[in-house]
């Protein structure tokens, strides 16, 4: 892979504004740039037998565009519960063992997402409805530690950053979700520990992290306070956490007047990032792409916000130097989540990744590029 220096980077880029520019195959990959500051890019992917058009490592197309511009890859549902674990004694990682044997044939790193899930909603149905039979703790210990022991001891000598608990925060409660789990060992907090603890003595020397969608924007100034609190206490308790993965699904859901682009409040974002680090965690972005449901439907125009508050979230987040691996959750509009999850009120697709439906690199690309270049 061809290596970058700062100043030849940034000489590429800096000739024409953000919005004119949308990169070439000529320039430095998202992760050459990524790498000239110590970390690496990468995206989500998926394993699709059953269909090349897919954002998947069936698609010769998309596999081709995130080996080009991807220096590690992770599962984007492969190691979820309920599709690695279908019922109590079973395990299929046929699509896992597929990514991971395809993303070695590329010589690229993967990352692991995720040991659990903690949300009843991501729950297979059988552990929803789980008798947990006679001694409730024993069995949801029994369950819980032979699922992250079996699955690191599949892919550790591969994987060396785990998300180990994704999204545990109910807001309701302003504490953990309860689960079937935590309700069979007495509390959540027992359950998010033993899956730290028991990560750990499986993967002594791998990064383990908290992954959590919580982000700049005014709605998440409580769930901010809840990651905070959660984290504080997994220090004062001892667990082995290492770092937060921040999702980094950024939104703009309204306009702000004096940006143009989805409110924001950088002051308070600092503050938050600042107390992360200060605990001594370490970042970073594992799911990153932009909705865009209040920009006007205009593709050049929409193209030009989305760049502008790309530019302006990783222009911040790249100030930290606690910052690690970036990753976008996939690199296609086409093959967005948010394209069924987040969608436009016009029906519109959603403009949420680097590359358009027909793989052209889009002004978000070179928004990002600028921004590793600067930071490199």
């Amino acid at each position: 892979m061809t290596r970058f220096t700062r100043r030849q980077a940034l000489a590429g880029l800096a000739a024409l504004p953000v919005a004119a520019r949308a990169g070439t195959a000529a320039d430095p990959s998202l992760d050459a740039l990524a790498r000239a500051g110590g970390r690496r890019f990468g995206s989500a992917i998926a394993w699709n037998p059953r269909s090349r058009d897919s954002g998947s490592v069936q698609n010769p197309a998309y596999a081709a565009l995130v080996r080009r511009e991807c220096g590690i890859v992770v599962p984007e549902n492969e190691m979820k519960w309920q599709w690695l674990r279908k019922s109590p004694d079973a395990f299929d990682f046929r699509g896992m063992d597929g990514i991971v044997r395809w993303a070695r044939q590329g010589g690229l790193a993967v990352r692991g997402h995720t040991l659990l899930w903690h949300r009843p909603k991501w729950f297979p149905d059988w552990l929803n409805t789980y008798d947990f039979g006679a001694n409730p703790a024993a069995e949801a210990e029994r369950l819980l530690t032979t699922h992250i022991r079996t699955v690191v001891a599949r892919y550790g000598g591969t994987i060396a950053s785990w998300d180990v608990v994704n999204e545990a925060i109910d807001h309701d409660r302003n504490a953990p979700i309860e689960t079937s789990l935590s309700r069979a060992m007495g509390n959540a907090e027992a359950v998010l520990d033993l899956a730290f603890h028991t990560a750990r003595d499986a993967a002594p020397h791998a990064e383990l992290v908290y992954n959590d969608y919580m982000s700049w924007e005014p709605q998440h100034a409580k769930h901010c306070a809840d990651v905070l609190r959660l984290l504080e206490g997994f220090r004062k308790r001892g667990v082995p956490v290492d770092a937060l993965g921040v999702q980094s699904h950024i939104e703009m859901f309204a306009l702000d007047p004096a940006t143009g682009v989805g409110p924001y409040r950088e002051r308070e974002w600092r503050a938050f990032l600042d107390e992360v680090v200060g605990m001594g965690y370490r970042l970073l972005v594992t799911e990153s792409d932009v909705k865009d449901r209040a920009l006007p439907g205009d593709i050049a125009l929409r193209d030009a916000k989305i760049a502008d508050y790309t530019r302006r979230y990783f222009d911040l987040m790249l100030d930290y130097r606690q910052l690690g691996d970036i990753l976008a959750w996939g690199m296609v509009d086409r093959y967005s989540w948010l394209q069924g999850f987040a969608p436009r009120d016009d029906g519109l697709a959603v403009r949420a990744c680097p590359y358009d439906d027909g793989y052209r690199a889009k002004p978000m690309r070179a928004a990002l590029a600028q921004s590793l270049a600067a930071a490199g």
